[in-house]
């Protein structure tokens, strides 16, 4: 078993072991917008693999991928229609996923399919650390069919014991994931429901 250990995430010596776990190949949870995530580096697929033990995720299902930057999203999707520019210069940062087509190059296990989803989240703590590490795979801090984390010690009653490090950013102010918008045909479809509604997406396109 790991021992993990819960740090404040405003503390620049949190950040720094935060960077040293990732490097190495380990996960860390932290607080976005939405909802508690743990994460791993694109670069190590080792530690993607992981997060679908660590979860009892099925395999199935790919692992989203967060960035702190528009510009980043060419690092991971194939190809960014003008659909998704205007999806993400209207609701990024914000909690909005896109699914797109994945890049070759990514590790297989992010995603068992040709597409991946992508978010940029809006949360200083989260963006703090993306834009020393790049993209990172980033999927709920909870067990597979438990009820999302919105605050460090809900991370630590599922995850205790299993990840080495919780960056403890207070209670995160959405508190339910993400709208989950497929972008890879002709008119984009709604996944997932949330906070942001197929009106709202329509809006920003028409």
């Amino acid at each position: 078993m790991t021992k993990t250990v819960i740090l404040p995430a405003d503390d620049p010596v949190s950040i720094r072991r935060a960077l040293e776990i990732l490097g190495q190949g380990g996960l860390v949870a932290f607080p976005t917008d939405t909802v508690y995530g743990v994460g791993a580096l694109v670069s190590k697929p080792q530690a993607i693999a992981q997060l679908y033990v660590v979860k009892g995720r099925s395999d199935e299902k790919a692992i989203p991928i967060l960035l702190s930057d528009i510009a980043q999203l060419a690092l991971v999707a194939l190809e960014v229609s003008e659909t998704v520019r205007r999806l993400a210069d209207r609701f990024w940062p914000g909690p909005l996923t896109l699914v797109l087509p994945k890049q070759p190059t990514l590790p297989a296990e992010i995603s068992s399919q040709r597409t991946i989803g992508v978010r940029m989240p809006d949360h200083p703590i989260a963006l703090a650390l993306m834009r020393q590490t790049g993209p990172l795979a980033v999927t709920s801090a909870n067990l597979s069919g438990g009820e999302n984390s919105v605050t460090a010690l809900q991370v630590m009653a599922q995850l205790g014991g299993l990840i080495p490090l919780i960056l403890d950013g207070g209670k995160t102010p959405g508190g339910s994931p993400s709208t989950v918008v497929d972008c890879t045909a002709v008119e984009p479809r709604i996944l997932r429901s949330g906070p942001i509604s197929l009106d709202q997406i329509l809006e920003a396109l028409s």
